[in-house]
């Protein structure tokens, strides 16, 4: 592939990743990647500019998922999204009984619960997950009210579905937002999707999805699976970079 700049940018907060959404918890992510990190690189490097900025991402890195942001006319035309977070009632809902036996042992206090853990040596087996939901509550539907702004979309006691919650977070799903995000795919000079086939995390469904959507509304698009699960599948990038690279040198 020819010579390119490449940033990654180091968006870790309290609560590890995020989404890189605005959130009322989280903060202001989209509008600093755009609107000062964005100039910032271009500017420092003599770089991209209109039809020569290309995004991507694998899952909670930046963009990771074809939403609004990486249609947008701001960061240009191609875009690739690795094992993105897709179907998100196969990828987080599963989850949420094992968050709520994690949490019933601080009397159900998401606060009680996390400075335990900021406390604690080393990270009990079985906290990712909990880590996870909460991290992604604060980003998909902060509470402000809420101790970092964490509230789940399901009930304590019997985790059922929150509907009004769960309505915020599936804005965020990709397979949700396509729909009204169709004119700014069309307009995307390339796009790459990929997922594992063994993905442990379900997302292989919300991309076949994704992609089977594209298919209908004849949005062109690369999509391949591959014989790997979610983990250590950086080597996928040798796929997508050149096919990065190629899309915005045409």
């Amino acid at each position: 592939m020819p010579p390119v700049v490449v940033a990654f940018p180091d968006c870790f907060t309290r609560l590890g990743g995020n989404q890189y959404v605005n959130s009322a918890s989280m903060g202001a992510w989209e509008d600093f990647l755009l609107s000062e990190l964005l100039p910032a690189i271009e500017q420092r490097f003599g770089c991209g500019g209109a039809g020569h900025r290309g995004v991507f991402g694998r899952v909670l890195v930046v963009t990771a998922r074809p939403r609004t942001r990486c249609a947008t006319p701001t960061f240009g035309r191609p875009a690739a999204c690795h094992s993105g977070d897709m179907g998100f009632e196969l990828c987080y809902l599963p989850d949420m009984p094992a968050v709520l036996r994690a949490l019933a042992g601080t009397e159900n206090s998401i606060e009680r619960w996390w400075q335990r853990l900021e406390a604690a040596p080393k990270h009990p087996d079985g906290s990712f997950k909990v880590v996870n939901a909460l991290a992604m509550a604060a980003s998909y539907d902060p509470d402000p009210t809420q101790f970092l702004g964490i509230r789940l979309p399901v009930t304590f006691d019997t985790c059922e579905v929150i509907e009004d919650r769960w309505a915020n977070w599936l804005r965020h799903d990709p397979v949700v937002a396509l729909e009204t995000q169709v004119d700014n795919l069309r307009r995307l000079k390339a796009l790459y999707l990929d997922c594992g086939v063994n993905d442990q995390f379900n997302l292989l469904y919300g991309a076949r999805r994704f992609a089977r959507r594209l298919n209908e509304l004849g949005i062109a698009h690369r999509y391949e699976e591959f014989p790997d699960n979610h983990s250590s599948v950086d080597y996928r990038m040798d796929e997508s970079l050149p096919f990065l690279a190629h899309a915005l040198s045409g």
